[in-house]
C-alpha cells in the first residue's frame, strides 16, 4: 500500500465533503504542519479524539521506533492548521505531560483498544508516544 497515495486520496474526499472511503469521516481531522527540513506545509489526515472541548491527535505511528514525521514538523513548529467538522482553523499543537498525560492515555485505551498494541510495539524501541492537543488560536 502507497501510503502518500491513500493520503492524499483520503485529503481530497475529505475536503470534498462526502465519503472517506474506507475510513470513518466523523472521526478524521486535517493536519498541516511545517516541514522542518522543507518549510512547505504538509497535511496529513488522521483519526481524533474529543475530551470535552479539547482535540486531541496521537502520535503512535503504529507503535514505530519513531516518531511521525508530523509530529517531529510539530516539535519544531507548534503553530499548525486544522480541518475538523467543516471547519478550517489555526492552532497551536501542544503534547500532554504528567497526569493529565496518563489520565488521557487510559481513557484513549478504553476507547481504542488497538492503541495497546501500539503501546507494547513503541515500548521495546523505549518511545514514549505523544498526546497532542490542538488549541485553537484567537
Amino acid at each position: 500500500m502507497d501510503v502518500r497515495e491513500t493520503n492524499r486520496r483520503v485529503i481530497e474526499q475529505f475536503r470534498a465533503g462526502g465519503e472517506v472511503e474506507g475510513m470513518h469521516r466523523e472521526r478524521l481531522v486535517l493536519l498541516t504542519t511545517t516541514g522542518r527540513r522543507t518549510g512547505e506545509p504538509r497535511t496529513v489526515p488522521m483519526m481524533y479524539h474529543r475530551d470535552g472541548a479539547r482535540l486531541l491527535v496521537v502520535a503512535s505511528n503504529i507503535g514505530a521506533p519513531r516518531h511521525p514525521d508530523w509530529y517531529l514538523n510539530l516539535a519544531d513548529d507548534s503553530r499548525v492548521t486544522v480541518e475538523v467538522d467543516g471547519r478550517k482553523f489555526r492552532a497551536e499543537a501542544l503534547p500532554l505531560l504528567g497526569a493529565d498525560y496518563v489520565r488521557m492515555w487510559t481513557e484513549l485505551e478504553t476507547h481504542y483498544p488497538f492503541l495497546a498494541d501500539h503501546l507494547a510495539k513503541a515500548r521495546e524501541a523505549k518511545r514514549v508516544i505523544p498526546i497532542v492537543e490542538l488549541s485553537e488560536e484567537d
